[in-house]
């Protein structure tokens, strides 16, 4: 079958299956790394594929989309939007303006299938400040990534991670 062939629905059900598929594989070779040489070791091959993950994700997307390099906060907000994670968690912009915008991911799959098995947060800020840095620099290089809290950092109940982005053009 081609795409055309499929209903809109079905190709929406599609995405998310394969962001799902995405996101289990991406667990599943962590969780491999892990038990053979450690969180701490697995969690810096993650942070180094991240680091290239990241900004090729940023590019198909920028590509795909139209969307220019330099393109400032407005066009961030619009790529973040656009992100495999954007089809299978609950995120949110709460704040933007030209220069600044507020990001939240309210649901994370990761994290809330963690909590529903009992287990704590999974510490995921050192890869998560790679992952948003590479991404929103990638998108405009004069884009400053902060966060303003990740696991293992405390996190109200309605939030798990949240990102300030800053456009900074030195001019």
């Amino acid at each position: 079958m081609m795409f055309k062939d499929f209903s809109r629905e079905d190709l929406e059900g599609m995405l998310c299956d394969a962001a799902l598929n995405w996101l289990t594989h991406d667990g599943l070779w962590f969780l491999a790394v892990e038990e053979k040489l450690g969180l701490e070791d697995a969690i810096e091959l993650d942070r180094k594929a991240w680091e290239s993950f990241t900004v090729i994700e940023a590019k198909r997307i920028m590509k795909r989309h139209g969307i220019g390099a330099g393109g400032g906060i407005p066009a961030l907000a619009v790529a973040l939007g656009r992100r495999l994670y954007a089809f299978i968690n609950k995120q949110e912009i709460v704040e933007q303006t030209d220069s600044r915008l507020v990001f939240r991911m309210n649901d994370c799959r990761v994290q809330s299938t963690r909590k529903k098995k009992g287990l704590p947060d999974f510490p995921c800020k050192p890869v998560g400040l790679i992952e948003y840095e590479g991404f929103a620099r990638t998108i405009d290089e004069c884009i400053e990534t902060r966060c303003i809290a990740c696991p293992p950092d405390d996190h109200p109940d309605d939030w798990y991670c949240a990102w300030e982005f800053t456009l900074n053009r030195n001019e």
